[in-house]
């Protein structure tokens, strides 16, 4: 490496630099300017006190790292100060005596910030500390702190191997403390915070040395800046609960889906990382414990290969469900903001709504009065919204490929494809290109002083650029024609080809119960949802009618033959009445899960007869979300409840029926769990 992350001139030993955090970090941020380390001192320091202010760096037994990326920052270094007067920076025990300043350019090298967190890691360690405080000179400081982040390859006992970075942390209990006829226990976490510098390695080795302590296995994923190799599959489904210690969100959050959860902000894992394992303990004994939410893993998703082994055909269906997740709350929000505009300013209100929003107040109300003026307001900000789905949907295909590199080209291919007419297949198209070739760009081989450049401005510029020029010359008139094409062919649909739209969407939408199947129906009725258009009304009732009978039909065959099911199953038939009403296909799946051959084909011949029932009344929806709670954006909403109900009723009747045939293990019960037919 050209330049050593630490040097004796940013080292302040027993010095007074004052008593407020600022007035430490900005006395280090000088220091680091002045070595040639820093553009500015003045804004290493705002961006160090601008992160500061999300969460107190100061860490129990007198330590500081306040941390931050900045365009200011040069070189990364560590700037370090033993004060002679201690300074707060906000730790639950008091003022910090040891204060390390980590500042890292923009865009930061992987293995930059290896060797940042190796320092953050070696924090939570106090004989490093004890070390720190009784080094004689900055020569020693520089040795202690080089020792740490590049330590000599010499061979190591492999009870006291240090896990790298870029692994699943993982720590073995030492003494089980635990009977010999119970499984060990196991607990998974994920660590993250905003920059992903420090707190998000030293949370993860507190919450390794806290299993240990307990006599737990505990494996951590560290969602930070030097990467990570994501939990196993196995790791999540025999981990008896979870951990999530960060200040952003979870990356892939889905993954723990039914696990018992123990949720906080990155510094409670380093301040009381023994409390948290305990909790995670006891949640995962609770039965009202909080999980996290989503439907739970399936036994076979269990056995599923991890994503570095994945077939292209896998990984492509994964992309693509990853644009459709991102893109559903868009529509959601959207649809029924539009829905309540027109609930209150009728549905005249579509082609008004901008001229009374821009020409009218409250104060100045138009004709038709309070009603349609806020009728206006909420179709405009929910049209606003609902313009964001073709590029939230290229935007988080090309996320999916390309991490955020891929975001603006995506986001870029989705805005083109809208402009050209190409619609949904045209962001899905472009969002694959964006992706793909923000992903070949990154793989280019630059020099080292453009690497802090590439997923700021080089990889964005560029593959906008590719993705822009194929969408406006190459490929956005042909998807503009197929879109065009497959409007005017829903619009001459009629009779016996209605009903049988009707009939492959029901299919669709009770295949794989909020699957890749169920959100390409989904999303095919959402991008072409058009309250001018008659038949994107139709198949958006027919869509939402037929996905919400599976929850409904189990519901009701649990009420009609509980006998037929287990206890669990019986408590989840309560729960799913609401969920099939609320319009949330996935209340099925623990039933499907148990015994697929049966619920499943059931499932799809009621939801079959709702959708072919809903298109031949003519029914209208011009909500995309909702069941019941949208029923006045249903015209035809008699024809809509007939079709729903004896959809519920023949798919509860088909799996009562098949499951009386023969009864299949999972719904082999003890007495005990009889209840009278």
């Amino acid at each position: 490496m050209s330049d050593p992350i630490i040097t004796t001139d940013l080292i302040a030993l027993d010095a007074n630099l004052g008593a407020e955090p600022a007035d430490v970090i900005g006395s280090l941020a000088q220091r680091l300017t002045d070595a040639g380390r820093a553009t500015s001192a003045d804004a290493l320091r705002d961006a160090a006190l601008a992160r500061e202010s999300q969460s107190p760096t100061g860490l129990p037994g007198g330590i500081a790292i306040p941390h931050c990326r900045s365009a200011a920052v040069t070189v990364p270094s560590l700037g370090f100060a033993r004060l002679a007067h201690k300074a707060d920076f906000g730790a639950p025990d008091g003022p910090a005596d040891l204060v390390f300043l980590i500042a890292a350019p923009e865009g930061a090298g992987a293995e930059h910030m290896k060797l940042l967190s190796a320092l953050a890691r070696a924090l939570v360690r106090p004989e490093f500390l004890a070390a720190l405080r009784a080094a004689a000179t900055p020569a020693e400081i520089v040795g202690l702190v080089v020792e740490v982040i590049e330590p000599q390859e010499t061979p190591q006992p492999a009870a006291t191997e240090k896990p790298s970075a870029e692994t699943a942390i993982q720590a073995e209990p030492v003494v089980p403390q635990q009977d010999s006829t119970t499984s060990p226990r196991t607990v998974v976490a994920v660590t993250a915070c905003p920059t992903g510098i420090a707190h998000t390695y030293m949370a993860a080795d507190s919450l390794v040395a806290a299993g240990q302590r307990a006599g737990v296995t505990v494996r951590v994923e560290t969602q930070g800046s030097s990467g990570s190799t994501p939990l196993s599959a196995a790791d999540i489904d025999f981990a008896d609960a979870v951990i999530f210690a960060t200040d952003v969100g979870v990356k892939g959050r889905e993954r723990f889906a039914g696990k018992p959860v123990i949720e906080s902000g990155v510094k409670r894992a380093i301040n009381e990382p023994d409390v948290m394992v305990s909790e995670a303990l006891a949640a995962a004994k609770d039965p009202t414990a909080a999980v996290v939410s989503g439907a739970a893993r399936s036994e076979k998703s269990s056995t599923a290969v991890d994503s570095g082994s994945l077939g292209w055909g896998t990984r492509l269906r994964q992309i693509l469900l990853t644009g459709v997740s991102y893109m559903i709350p868009f529509v959601a929000a959207g649809g029924l903001l539009i829905a309540l505009g027109f609930l209150l300013g009728g549905y005249e209100i579509a082609g008004t709504a901008k001229t009374i929003v821009l020409d009218n107040s409250i104060t100045d109300l138009p004709a038709g009065g309070l009603a349609t003026y806020l009728g206006a307001v909420l179709f405009q900000i929910g049209s606003l919204a609902f313009s964001f789905l073709v590029p939230a949907l290229a935007g988080y295909i090309a996320y999916a490929i390309a991490d955020r590199p891929g975001l603006a080209p995506g986001f870029t291919a989705g805005a083109v494809a809208v402009f050209v007419g190409a619609g949904f297949l045209g962001g899905l198209v472009g969002g694959l290109v964006a992706g793909f070739a923000a992903l070949w760009i990154a793989k280019l081989g630059v020099p080292q002083w453009a690497r802090g450049l590439m997923p700021v401005v080089v990889i964005p510029l560029f593959a906008s650029l590719v993705v822009g020029m194929l969408m406006f010359i190459v490929l956005g008139k042909p998807l503009a024609a197929v879109t065009s094409g497959l409007t005017h062919w829903l619009n001459s649909l009629s009779g016996t080809s209605a009903i049988l739209l009707g009939i492959i969407l029901g299919l669709m939408m009770c295949f794989d119960l909020g699957g890749p199947v169920n959100k390409a129906a989904y999303a095919f009725a959402v991008a072409g949802l058009n309250v001018n258009d008659t038949a994107s009304l139709k198949i958006m009732a027919a869509v939402m009618a037929a996905g919400m009978v599976p929850p409904l039909a189990m519901a009701l065959a649990t009420t009609v033959r509980p006998k037929l099911f287990t206890t669990a199953e019986r408590e989840n038939g309560k729960a799913a009445w609401l969920l099939g009403a609320s319009f949330i296909s996935e209340g099925a799946i623990p039933f499907a899960a148990a015994d697929p051959l049966r619920v499943i084909p059931s499932m799809m011949a009621g939801g079959a007869v709702t959708g072919a029932l809903v298109m031949a009344f003519g029914t209208t929806l011009s909500a995309p979300h909702g069941g019941i709670f949208v029923f006045f954006a249903v015209g035809g909403i008699a024809g809509f409840l007939i079709a729903l109900a004896l959809g519920t009723v023949i798919g509860a009747a088909c799996v009562t029926a098949a499951k009386q045939l023969r009864k299949t293990p999972s719904t082999k019960e003890s007495p005990a769990d009889l209840v009278p037919a």
